[in-house]
């Protein structure tokens, strides 16, 4: 009975640490922190000149940093008949300081400096609400022998500019880093973009809500389905969402403000933005505050078509693959000084119509994988309101079990071994005995 005792105390002791050695998960607060990282993302230092930049790997994320006026370098690998789509989050210090004409700015050079893309989506700017916030651009570039430009596969240059007004503030921001690459299709598809689509607004979407806080990141951002959704938003504060869409499905979104108490009117209090899977610009939206209900909602979207790319629309053009699109919401830090510090209540209406339709023949595997699907997966996030995404954050997923694995294996040997050593004593004593 004594060595039954030992064993089980050195059973619970094992089981404690072997516990204790697992990835710890916490609760959603209620006050969204700063700007939530992707745990995965590598630290690299931007460099001044092409000569000494940094590689990008396709389907990784990076941590960076831009000086005030900066200009940094960093280097692509490019693969024949490979789009490649690069994107920059900025993020100034909470004790930042911003104006209108301040923002960043990515491009995509090869190696004789042709800039292979331009547009308004290269540009992202802090605009009217002028809240310290992440914002984000994104660039990018087709391989292959119908380009004019940037036809061959070689070595190329993402390029990360802060632009700044005459009244802009110094001080380094913080960068988050995303290059992701699809592959090409195989031939025979459209290659003109849909003249026609349902252009129409839905009938308003009803049903009782139900709560959903925000995250702070594209990496924590919480699945929404489609419903009806409500959380807390302060003056001040960026909450980031993620629905998943189908090939051929057209999402619609509403954001309201609740009613509070207060005097006055901020015209620029609630910013709506729509980002694609690759942290493309989709559109935004923006509506002024007085106390009373407000609601804001993007104008209607073309269904996700392959096709859609060539389209001379920007925001039709980034409706171009299938997978999680962003929905990042800031409410103006002017809110504070009409109507209080405390957070105003948020209804997001998500309606998501259409019947998933197969998407492109692929020539070969996007990065990260899956970056351009909807699984069974994602739809289940999006109805239990995952803060990680479906197929690639099942991988991360596993690569946490495998480390807990790992760590509570070591735990677990070493205390087999404690059990051995004690049943070993314990069995020569009693031959002594």
């Amino acid at each position: 009975m004594g060595r039954r005792t030992v064993l089980r105390r050195a059973l619970a002791a094992t089981v404690a640490l072997g516990v204790a050695a697992l990835p710890v998960h916490t609760a959603v607060a209620d006050t969204p922190g700063p700007y939530s990282y992707a745990p995965d993302a590598r630290t690299i230092e931007g460099a001044q000149s092409t000569t000494d930049a940094e590689q990008l790997n396709a389907g990784a994320t990076y941590r960076s940093s831009i000086p005030f006026d900066g200009k940094l370098y960093y280097r692509l690998e490019l693969d024949s008949r490979e789009t490649a789509y690069v994107s920059a989050t900025a993020v100034p210090g909470p004790a930042a300081t911003v104006s209108y004409a301040d923002g960043i700015k990515v491009s995509i050079q090869d190696g004789d400096g042709h800039r292979c893309f331009s547009g308004e989506s290269a540009n992202a700017r802090f605009g009217a609400t002028a809240g310290v916030r992440p914002i984000t651009a994104w660039s990018s570039v087709s391989i292959g022998p119908d380009e004019s430009t940037c036809r061959t596969s070689g070595t190329y240059y993402m390029l990360v500019e802060r632009t700044s007004g005459t009244d802009s503030a110094p001080g380094r921001w913080n960068l988050e880093l995303q290059y992701v690459s699809e592959p090409a299709v195989r031939s025979g598809g459209p290659t003109v973009a849909p003249k026609t689509w349902d252009s129409a607004s839905p009938e308003a979407l009803v049903g009782e809500p139900r709560s959903r806080p925000g995250g702070t990141g594209f990496s924590d951002a919480r699945a929404l389905g489609q419903g009806v959704w409500t959380g807390r938003i302060g003056a001040g504060q960026t909450l980031f969402y993620r629905v998943p869409v189908d090939w051929g499905q057209q999402l619609h979104t509403t954001a309201e403000l609740g009613t509070s108490s207060g005097d006055g009117i901020v015209g620029s209090a609630l910013v709506m933005q729509l980002y694609n899977p690759v942290r493309g610009f989709v559109d935004d939206v923006g509506a002024a505050y007085g106390g009373s209900q407000r609601t804001a909602g993007l104008e209607p979207l073309p269904p996700v078509r392959y096709e859609n790319r060539y389209a001379l629309a920007d925001r039709t053009s980034a409706m171009r693959f299938a997978g999680w699109y962003y929905l990042v919401l800031h409410l103006s830090p002017e809110v504070a000084e009409k109507f209080g510090d405390g957070p105003l209540g948020l209804t997001l209406r998500v309606r998501v119509s259409g019947t998933a339709q197969s998407g492109p023949s692929y020539d070969g595997v996007a990065e990260p994988r899956d970056v351009f699907e909807v699984s069974a997966g994602d739809r289940e996030a999006a109805a239990s309101g995952s803060e990680q995404a479906g197929p690639r954050d099942e991988k991360t997923a596993m690569k946490l079990l495998a480390a807990g694995g790992i760590g509570t294996g070591v735990v677990l040997v070493a205390g087999l071994g404690v059990w051995t050593l004690v049943a070993r004593r314990r069995a020569a004593g009693a031959q002594r005995g």
